[in-house]
């Protein structure tokens, strides 16, 4: 493992900031090696026995992990300089390139660094199988790490992304109802291997409707407007000019680039069920599926 981070210079400097973190904040209480990658830990017997409640201890040291995480995110991309970066460079995901950290890391202290505080943050390795989640905006889940659903939805992009051979990012708007109003986001995913070669998918993206309303602008009727035209087109359609222009200016006033890019690329109706699937026809009947998630 250590010949291979040699190779691997974003790990490396990854887990060094999270050793760090741990040691500054927790004097290495409960630190368990995070040069793992692609396998389960090796256990003894206690501890891989099966069970269905959390004990104190494993909630204390899943928190002092992320602690740790988030400490090191703050230490290899500072919030002042990498917010001055991001701006400089429209948010985009290479920007990770440049500071020689892995686009995971990259694309979590965007989260933090953004002065739009409405970001979600999925890193998914397969449906219901969750490494990372961060819902700032309250976006709804169709699956998490706890239960895994009979009829999710294929249209999120990070399903998507996790199912289909692609090379780079992907943007994608998508119309979500949310407490029975629908909701504009937009995110960016891309997808990437850990140091075992899995595949995995990172997501960032934020929900549109606040900054559409910072401008003046009714969120919930350009959003119900979005909606109504996706219904008509069978769950997916080229944004109308009178609402793409509105996006386009928030998009411009944000300074977030893949927030065009997805303005130019088909909306996409999604859902938190198939049950409550809004596409006619639905994508889900009697329980079955009838799409195949293209």
């Amino acid at each position: 493992m250590n010949k291979m981070l040699k190779n691997r210079p974003s790990r490396l400097k990854y887990d060094l900031a999270a050793h760090i973190g741990h040691c500054v904040l927790h004097n290495k209480d409960g630190l368990k090696s995070v040069m793992i990658s692609g396998r389960k830990l090796e256990m003894d017997e206690e501890v891989t026995l099966q069970s269905n409640t959390l004990n104190a201890q494993d909630i204390l040291h899943a928190w002092r992990d992320f602690e740790s995480s988030f400490f090191a995110g703050a230490l290899l991309c500072p919030k002042v300089p990498y917010r001055q970066l991001l701006d400089r460079h429209g948010y985009e995901i290479a920007v990770h390139k440049q500071l020689q950290v892995s686009a995971s890391v990259a694309m979590r202290r965007m989260t933090v660094v953004s002065p739009y505080p409405h970001w979600h943050y999925f890193d998914a390795y397969a449906p219901g199988k969750l490494k990372a989640v961060y819902r700032g905006n309250g976006i709804p889940l169709p699956w998490g790490n706890m239960r895994l659903v009979e009829d999710p939805c294929q249209h999120w992009a990070v399903f998507r992304m996790i199912s289909e051979p692609t090379v780079g990012t992907s943007a994608q708007i998508s119309i979500l109802n949310v407490g029975n109003e629908p909701r504009i986001y937009c995110c960016e995913s891309i997808k990437v291997e850990d140091s075992a070669g899995n595949p995995h998918v990172l997501c960032a993206g934020i929900d549109l409707n606040p900054a559409i309303e910072a401008q003046g602008k009714d969120a919930l009727s350009i959003a119900h407007d979005l909606k109504n035209a996706c219904v008509a087109s069978g769950g997916s359609v080229t944004i109308p000019k009178h609402i793409k222009s509105d996006l386009v200016s928030v998009a411009k006033i944000l300074n977030i680039n893949w927030v065009e890019r997805g303005i130019k690329n088909d909306a996409r109706l999604i859902c938190s069920r198939g049950a409550v699937c809004p596409r006619q026809p639905s994508c889900y009947q009697a329980g079955k599926s009838q799409c195949d998630g293209s």
